[in-house]
């Protein structure tokens, strides 16, 4: 990996708490914002948890049979489970091009070409959040999702991929606010893919995610 020395890569073997993630991820936050700390990339997954993003509807939880926990990121609510790998990156945007958007495209680019390298298309959907591909039945559907928090130009929160996680579980929710389409992962596509080759995947294609922040995205037509 041609990464910066003050990068930190973090790949978690054993699910974490959601809740101890969000305070790992503020007060890292607070750390790199004041010098204090370096940038990044945790890989990680979850115990079983909606969370709700700032544009979170009530009449989009509809059956909190897990834990419900306000994220503070952007969107809406979120399954995230064992079997989905949770990409948290915190950059420190200062050092960079300072644009949020160009942020938000880049990190949807990364996890596109990285689900490619798994023989798996993926594309961005005007007005749809996340990373859309075509499920089993041949149906657009949802295989990952896009949340993030920048505070004092210091990014948080980040992405999630579905390997393969129960998908019953989006049930509890209206994924991202979107009804008319499901939810797939790899494992529904008929891909066995380990969390460690996913990251491995992932992290091989960091440094050219990691320069494309040093590029403003052109206006929005």
């Amino acid at each position: 990996m041609d990464l910066p020395s003050d990068l930190e890569v973090r790949r978690e073997a054993q699910p974490v708490p959601y809740r101890v993630a969000l305070d790992a991820m503020a007060t890292r936050n607070a750390e790199i914002a004041e010098g204090r700390a370096g940038e990044l990339i945790w890989l990680l997954e979850h115990p079983p948890v909606y969370t709700a993003g700032t544009s979170a509807a009530a009449d989009e939880l509809l059956d909190p049979r897990f834990e419900v926990v306000e994220a503070g990121r952007g969107g809406r609510y979120t399954y995230h489970g064992p079997g989905q790998r949770v990409g948290y990156v915190l950059i420190d945007l200062r050092k960079r091009a300072r644009d949020v958007r160009g942020f938000v495209h880049a990190l949807e680019g990364w996890v596109i070409d990285t689900l490619g390298d798994f023989g798996v298309e993926s594309w961005r959907a005007e007005g749809r959040v996340g990373i859309w591909t075509n499920g089993r039945d041949g149906r657009e559907a949802k295989i990952g999702a896009i949340g993030v928090r920048i505070r004092r130009w210091v990014t948080m929160h980040g992405f999630s991929v579905n390997l393969s996680p129960d998908l019953a579980h989006f049930g509890g929710i209206v994924p991202c606010g979107i009804e008319e389409f499901g939810v797939t992962s790899l494992a529904d596509l008929g891909l066995t893919v380990a969390p460690e080759a996913f990251d491995a995947a992932l992290l091989a294609r960091a440094g050219a995610f990691l320069a494309k922040l040093d590029v403003a995205c052109p206006p929005a037509s």
